[in-house]
């Protein structure tokens, strides 16, 4: 028996060639963050650019699993390779990912076109919203081209994430409550497409004119895209041909316009910004401990120092 490749090279190298084994190894180490994360960074980095993104966001209990496994279904009988990056909140005892929507896709466990990754957030630098774009770039390079990022709620991070998909699909339900609730938790401003899911349900009429109102009373630009509301049920399938299309149609808007070249350029300046603040945050953090930390809390918490003083004296040890 050959040895187990170990290092990120290797294991890069291997993801590329179609090792499936490799490539689950290798975003582990991209998860776990350090130097094995940024070796793999600078060896995938050159190999992306051709992937395609969707992002799927809504609040828990939509049917966001469900409708991505309908999807999956859909592109698979059109011959289409499909990944899924299931993106969990991170389980309290061991970090890992809460494996539910793996589960729930678990139809598609054995079809070699199809590969789904949870991914919580670790001990990576700056969490999901900083590993989130490196695992796409990673999947690209080793040349999976169809990506779906699904969040599993509306938080901050969820949304955030979401949003940095070249094409974002927000679903809701029909009665999905306060609209106003919808556009602070910031859905309404990274729509592209929205979905009402489980439309075998009353409301629909309803919750399509309230997505129709909130569109018509914002002024939230879109690329000349109007986002379109389509209707789904993902325990069936149905409505989800026409999902497609609207996403085949939105990344045909924003590639022929330029729109698609200015996102993804908007998108690395703000993740290069990230990763400067991140690192930042981490050298603060490590700065303000030892002794001369400990005597300028004393002096502070005696007054003979103000913290503003105290703060400048940390941080000339860094020239800031």
């Amino acid at each position: 028996m050959g040895r187990r490749t170990s290092t990120p090279e290797e294991l890069f190298s291997s993801a590329c060639n179609g090792d499936r084994g490799a490539l689950a190894r290798v975003l582990s180490l991209l998860e776990r963050g350090g130097e094995p994360a940024r070796v793999l960074g600078r060896l995938s980095y050159p190999k992306s650019g051709a992937a395609y993104t969707v992002g799927l966001t809504g609040a828990p209990g939509s049917g966001k699993s469900t409708l991505t496994s309908a999807i999956i279904g859909h592109l698979r009988k059109l011959g289409m390779d499909v990944t899924v990056l299931a993106i969990d909140p991170s389980s309290p005892f061991t970090g890992g990912a809460i494996l539910g929507d793996r589960v729930r896709m678990q139809d598609h466990a054995t079809d070699d076109g199809v590969f789904i990754r949870s991914m919580a957030t670790r001990g990576h630098l700056g969490g999901l919203s900083l590993a989130t774009p490196e695992a796409i770039r990673l999947l690209d390079a080793v040349g999976r081209r169809n990506i779906f990022v699904e969040t599993v709620g509306v938080g901050q991070v969820e949304v955030e994430i979401a949003g940095k998909a070249d094409t974002t699909v927000v679903v809701l339900n029909p009665g999905w409550g306060d609209s106003v609730q919808a556009n602070k938790a910031g859905l309404m401003e990274i729509a592209d497409i929205f979905v009402i899911n489980k439309a075998d349900r009353k409301g629909v009429e309803e919750t399509r004119r309230d997505i129709e109102q909130m569109l018509e009373l914002g002024d939230m630009p879109h690329d000349a895209w109007q986002p379109p509301i389509v209707r789904t049920i993902g325990t069936t399938g149905e409505g989800v041909p026409e999902l497609w299309d609207h996403i085949s149609q939105h990344r045909a808007t924003i590639e022929s316009s330029g729109a698609l070249t200015e996102r993804r350029s908007f998108r690395l300046r703000e993740e290069m910004r990230a990763i400067v603040t991140q690192r930042l945050e981490q050298r603060a953090k490590e700065l303000c401990t030892g002794d001369r930390w400990e005597q300028l809390q004393s002096e502070v918490l005696s007054h003979s120092i103000d913290p503003w003083a105290a703060a400048d004296e940390m941080l000339r040890g860094i020239g800031a």
